[in-house]
This record gives C-alpha cells, sequence and structure tokens, in this order.
C-alpha cells in the first residue's frame, strides 16, 4: 500500500513525519509533503516542499496512491479532493487528521478503500480520536462492501450493496450463500437458510439465490488455454468470453491464465493476460501428464505428437489451480482450446 501526506504548518509537518514511521512499521510506504514556502527549521527528511499547486499534487495521489492523509481542515481536503471523485469501487482511501492531531476522521472510501480501518491505525500512532461516520461501523453491523474488499471479492452491484446496508442499519435479515466452505462465526444478522428476499452470494458463477441477490465473487478461477502458434488475441478472447457466458461465469472471478511452455512467448495469450491483468503459468509436458482429473482428459493423438501431451488446456487449467476436477471441460474452435477449473478456497468470516 502506498500513501500520500500533505501538511500546512509547521505542527502538521511533526505529524506528518510520525506518520511516515509509524505507517511504515505496518508496511505502507509513505510521502510526505510541506504545502509552505519555508519551514523555521530544517525540514525532516522524510517531509519535501510541495513543488506545484494542491490541486495537482491531490490529482496525482488520486491517480497513484492508496491512502491520502490530509493534515489540516476537513474544508481543504473536501475541496481539494471533489474534482477527482469517481467510484466507491476505485477512490482512494482520505483521512483527515488536524493539525494537532486530536481528531482522525475517515473522509473517503471507508469501507471498499479501507479508511476506516486505517483511520484507527492513524488514532492509534497520533493519539487521535478516531471519527468514522458510516452508518453499519456505529450500529455494529455487518459491512458487506468492507467484507468483501478485504478478501479481494468482486462486488458486482454497489446499488445492491447499499441496499443490503440500508436492510442491516434498519435491523432487517440478509441472506448469504456461499458455494465455497466458510469458517468462522457467522454474524447474526445474516440469515444462511435462503429464506431473504434480499442477500448475497459468495460464487464464481452467477448463482442468485435470492430475489435480489448481490454477488461477491472470489478470483478464483483457472483458464487453461492452448492454441495455434500465432493465434490473434481476439480470436482467443471470443472464445473465452463465450464459454465464460455459457457456463455463466463472471469473468472477475479469473485469477490465472495457464498452457504448455512451448507457449510461454505466444503473443495471443500474453495480451490477454495483460489485458485480464492476471499471472501467464507455463508447463513442460511431463508436468501435465502429472494432472489428475476425476473425470478424465479429452486427449488428442495429435496434440500428443505435436507437445508430447494428449491435452493441454485442461491439465494446465488442474495444475495451475492445484485440484483435480474441471469447471469447464474443454471447448475448441478456429484452432482454441479453453478450459477452466476453480482453486479450493475457504471464506473466513472474521478478519
Amino acid at each position: 500500500m502506498k500513501a500520500g501526506i500533505i501538511c500546512f504548518t509547521e505542527h502538521g509537518v511533526l505529524l506528518a513525519e510520525q506518520l511516515v514511521n509509524g505507517l511504515a512499521a505496518h508496511g505502507i510506504l509513505c510521502e510526505a509533503w510541506l504545502k509552505k514556502k519555508e519551514y523555521r527549521s530544517a525540514l525532516p527528511v522524510k517531509v519535501a516542499f510541495l513543488e506545484g499547486t494542491l490541486s495537482e499534487w491531490t490529482a496525482e495521489q488520486f491517480r497513484s496512491k492508496d491512502l491520502l492523509i490530509f493534515i489540516g481542515s476537513t474544508g481543504i481536503a473536501v475541496r481539494s479532493i471533489a474534482p477527482y471523485v469517481q467510484s466507491k469501487k476505485t477512490d482512494p482511501a482520505v483521512i483527515v487528521v488536524d493539525e494537532q492531531g486530536r481528531h482522525a476522521i475517515s473522509l473517503l472510501s471507508g469501507h471498499i478503500g479501507g479508511a476506516n480501518e486505517l483511520t484507527l491505525l492513524v488514532a492509534e500512532l497520533t493519539g487521535a480520536e478516531p471519527v468514522i461516520t458510516t452508518a453499519t461501523d456505529l450500529h455494529g453491523k455487518f459491512a458487506v462492501d468492507a467484507f468483501a474488499a478485504r478478501r479481494n471479492l468482486y462486488m458486482d452491484s454497489m446499488p445492491a450493496a447499499k441496499e443490503i446496508a440500508a436492510a442491516l442499519v434498519d435491523n432487517l435479515k440478509v441472506g448469504m450463500w456461499s458455494a465455497f466452505p466458510v469458517t468462522g462465526v457467522i454474524p447474526p444478522e445474516l440469515d444462511t437458510e435462503g429464506e431473504e428476499p434480499l442477500g448475497f452470494s459468495i460464487d464464481v458463477q452467477k448463482t442468485s439465490p435470492f430475489e435480489k441477490t448481490l454477488h461477491l465473487v472470489p478470483k478464483a478461477v483457472v483458464l487453461g488455454i492452448g492454441c495455434k502458434r500465432g493465434t490473434e488475441r481476439a480470436v482467443i478472447r471470443e472464445l473465452v468470453e463465450e464459454v465464460l457466458e455459457v457456463n455463466g461465469i463472471f469473468r472477475e472471478s479469473i485469477c490465472k491464465i495457464a498452457s504448455i511452455d512451448l507457449k510461454k512467448d505466444e503473443t495471443g495469450i500474453l495480451e490477454l493476460a495483460e489485458s485480464y491483468q492476471v499471472p501467464f503459468l507455463t508447463y513442460p509436458a511431463e508436468e501435465l501428464k502429472k494432472a489428475v482429473c476425476e473425470d478424465g482428459f479429452a486427449e488428442s493423438a495429435f496434440v500428443e505428437s505435436v507437445t508430447g501431451v494428449g491435452n493441454i488446456c485442461e491439465r494446465s487449467a488442474l495444475l495451475a489451480a492445484g485440484v483435480q476436477k474441471l469447471l469447464i471441460p474443454k471447448t475448441a474452435r478456429n484452432g482454441v482450446t479453453v478450459a477452466a477449473a476453480v482453486m479450493d478456497l475457504t471464506i473466513c468470516m472474521e478478519d
């Protein structure tokens, strides 16, 4: 995680230095600036004079940082970030600390961006009083967006997430269903019997067990891909997305792409992995032969004669996922083969 800190007074510099050191101890890489022309003594080595305008600084921090801390007034922070606020899903966490270090305020992205938890940390480091205003936190209720963010689960609908939060604050029960094993204590406001009209599912597939379902999607699907040399990304992607759609799989669930090592420099697959922002793993034929499938493999004598193994997509998907059961068996078209497997995953309800 990366953080940017801006301060405006000499006392603010002391707080900024304190936060840079304290947050670094928690694995947060910080940079700090003073928006002032001069400083009475030598400026601490970890705080720099701000070059340029506050607006330019804020724009750059929104683009490059996960956390922004304003040591000053809430008004300055609000006016500074207003032009750059876009979405709860993408905005960084923003915290305001008054220059006396009395209050630390979670201002933006309290749940998904983690500002609420980070505010508690900032308060602990500075001795400030944490100020958190999100309703679920004030009422001590389960916060579905924070739950999803901490587990890297994709949420398919912010309106549904807001509706769930509102229902919980109003002391209504919300349904919960998971395709994966669940550990830990399930909050009493969540109903796992599937009888509520509003709820959320945890699955890589578009399962809708409730009348209105929020889908929380783990990154757990591994795609195994084979193709003729030189196949363009568009051709590979067309089959991949058709296979996902037919099988009701969220594209956001993809966590890896795998193939044989003969394809390690296959441009079309490399470009597809880059566009999905997932790693591309390859295995030698001898390693692929060690894969085990509960239902057997769709082998090809021709493929084996060329590559040394009779099936690439299914075997590579299973190896990369570390499982023995396919989610989607081989589909072939236009010289491309695609299969998919789901990694073993456990959902922990407790942080």
